[in-house]
């Protein structure tokens, strides 16, 4: 083929190409310290079906091996699958299976325990896709609604983690 040809065929193929990108991965990050001893924090952190004693969304958990399902008090169930646990850097990373009414897709999460001086710092980090996967996704499924669900879904957790880990 001839280099005009092959110019020509790539002015063609290429601005098509541009245009045809699905959505871009998304992430969400959230910390808080915690007036607790990092091993209780970590406690509670790590007991895999315990998720329902400090998250406010959480009705009830039920674990089989490493997936739980988590039953949400406004209804629906998200399915998680735990990756890894760590105890000595006290990290644990899972993704989720079947997201439920959550507008994601290709979750997977990090959670993690570290002390700072007497108090503890948890980090929770997650990267996520929308919930609609093709170009003009319809409200409620796209970027901004995946990025403040988890958002919302991580700042609630950390505030009643703390809560319940401080006591109060």
């Amino acid at each position: 083929m001839s280099l005009s040809r092959l110019i020509a065929v790539a002015a063609l193929v290429l601005p098509g190409i541009a245009f045809a990108h699905g959505p871009t991965r998304q992430k969400a990050v959230e910390s808080i310290e915690i007036d607790a001893p990092p091993a209780k924090v970590w406690a509670l952190l790590k007991d895999w079906g315990g998720m329902a004693t400090w998250h406010p969304a959480i009705a009830e958990v039920n674990v089989n091996g490493t997936e739980r399902i988590l039953n949400l008090k406004g209804g629906g169930k998200v399915v998680e699958e735990l990756e890894a646990v760590d105890d000595a850097s006290m990290s644990l990373r899972y993704r989720m299976k079947d997201p439920g009414p959550v507008p994601v897709n290709n979750y997977s999460a990090q959670m993690s325990v570290a002390a700072v001086g007497t108090k503890t710092m948890v980090n929770w980090k997650g990267a996520f896709y929308r919930a609609f996967l093709n170009n003009d996704p319809p409200a409620g499924q796209d970027d901004a609604a995946a990025v403040t669900a988890i958002t919302g879904i991580y700042k609630s957790g950390l505030e009643n983690l703390k809560k319940v880990a401080e006591g109060k």
